[in-house]
């Protein structure tokens, strides 16, 4: 009642009237060419946003940010080494760890010796074997297993082994963890559109729900737990309005199969903006991209060291991306309200846009056979490319800016001495089955060509 008689003491002004009062003061000049900003998802974003915006739309409200954690990685070369280094990140504020195994001989209880019980884990496999699976479950209960086939696919072009044997395994591993994870980070890094990768990220949970549809109870759909892995770009508002747009399309695509209509997001800040000149910059870029993912409601946030592009991992880097989720969670506070951004007029709206045009491109995906056809046809391949060159081409024209590369540059910067791995894409070549969907940086090619003149 108190907020009612305050807003009652001022006049509700239109969309309308904002929008008359802006062209009179434009004395004459366009409002649509001044003052409409056109996104590449596109997207037509106003100068403004009012109430009338978000009459009868959708609003998300199973966001919680005040029980989003940190989380560190580790790849797992060294058993011993990697146990000390986990409980040493818990130990320095990490809430919760992701260990990457690589090889199938990985000795768990070694791995896992001293970390409580109750700590969140995940583990991704760069290989399928239900055994281990099954032993890290019993071993950890308290841990989400990361086995994605079809990022595979996407990833490198081929099955683990072949079609048939991978989807045996994965239902094996499947029917122990009732965990699915859907590696969505690939499609940004690759240079999709925010539309895009919130589709791609949809139909390749389809996928798997329309295989397991038919040889799942009702019941045991219901048990099932899906996570997207998603990453975050600089794009502040539109990544916030992505994560809540992920939780609506999966709450209409589980409703249909009768799933489990809630979904963990894991988030990391994207890679495809980072950059090996005057890298201090990518601290700033990952500081507002891990916000963008706490505000748009991620449960779990790994962030990016800001010389990842050019070192190996190290104790200063690794410290530096800790206590940047650090400092947001305990002095900044972001994590004391439930969902700071339902209701606000502009990215509601967003969110909404967002998710109506992938849900557009999800249908396109399905209509066309869906996403295992597409990949093997390259549609895929292609509209991600398509994105990825026009980014480039708004970077080259400085429409696109990433400070200290194309735009206040320091030609006293020099990087040759300071590489300690290679910071540009190589391929080796190789016979697979599809075209493999390739990660790749917006300032790999200038970067190139600086190096060289240096």
């Amino acid at each position: 009642m108190m907020s009612k008689s305050l807003f009652d003491e001022f006049p509700n002004i239109s969309s309308k009237q904002w929008k008359q009062k802006l062209q009179f003061d434009l004395k004459g000049a366009d409002y649509n060419d001044l003052l409409i900003w056109h996104s590449n998802e596109g997207i037509d974003v106003k100068p403004f946003y009012v109430s009338e915006d978000i009459e009868n739309l959708p609003i998300e409200k199973s966001v919680d940010c005040t029980r989003w954690q940190i989380c560190e990685t580790i790849f797992v070369a060294d058993v011993e080494k990697s146990n000390q280094h986990a409980i040493a990140l818990l130990r320095q504020g990490a809430d919760t760890i992701k260990f990457i195994l690589p090889q199938k001989d990985i000795d768990i209880k070694g791995l896992l010796e001293g970390i409580p019980k109750e700590t969140l884990l995940y583990f991704e496999f760069q290989f399928l074997n239900p055994e281990l699976v099954a032993e890290v479950k019993k071993t950890h209960p308290n841990s989400n297993l990361e086995t994605d086939i079809i990022g595979n696919l996407a990833r490198s072009g081929n099955w683990f082994t072949n079609l048939k044997d991978d989807h045996q395994k994965f239902e094996a591993i499947i029917k122990n963890t009732k965990q699915i994870s859907i590696d969505a980070a690939l499609y940004q890094n690759a240079g999709a559109n925010i539309t895009q990768q919130l589709a791609y990220a949809l139909s390749h949970a389809n996928a798997y729900l329309d295989h397991l549809t038919s040889n799942s109870t009702e019941k045991e759909m219901k048990e099932l737990e899906f996570s997207f892995k998603m990453t975050i770009s600089s794009n502040y508002f539109f990544e916030i309005a992505k994560l809540k747009a992920m939780r609506l399309l999966w709450e209409c695509l589980s409703k249909e199969y009768q799933a489990n209509s809630s979904c963990h997001i894991f988030a990391q800040p994207t890679k495809r903006n980072k950059t090996l000149f005057d890298y201090n910059a990518n601290m700033l870029r990952t500081t507002t991209e891990c916000m963008s993912a706490i505000l748009g409601g991620a449960n779990t946030i790994n962030n990016l060291a800001y010389d990842t592009v050019f070192k190996r991992v190290n104790d200063f880097g690794e410290r530096i991306s800790l206590n940047q989720l650090l400092v947001l969670k305990h002095e900044s506070y972001l994590d004391k309200v439930v969902n700071p951004t339902e209701g606000a007029y502009y990215i509601e709206t967003l969110t909404n846009q967002l998710a109506q045009k992938a849900l557009d491109i999800f249908k396109d995906i399905e209509a066309g056979g869906g996403f295992l056809t597409q990949l093997k046809d390259g549609v895929i391949q292609k509209k991600i490319k398509e994105s990825s060159q026009k980014e480039l081409e708004q970077f080259d024209n400085k429409e696109l800016v990433l400070v200290g590369t194309n735009k206040y540059i320091n030609p006293q910067d020099q990087m040759t001495d300071q590489l300690e791995l290679y910071p540009f894409l190589k391929m080796a070549p190789r016979k697979t089955l599809l075209e493999p969907i390739i990660e790749k940086r917006i300032s790999d090619p200038q970067e190139q060509n600086r190096l060289k003149t240096e």
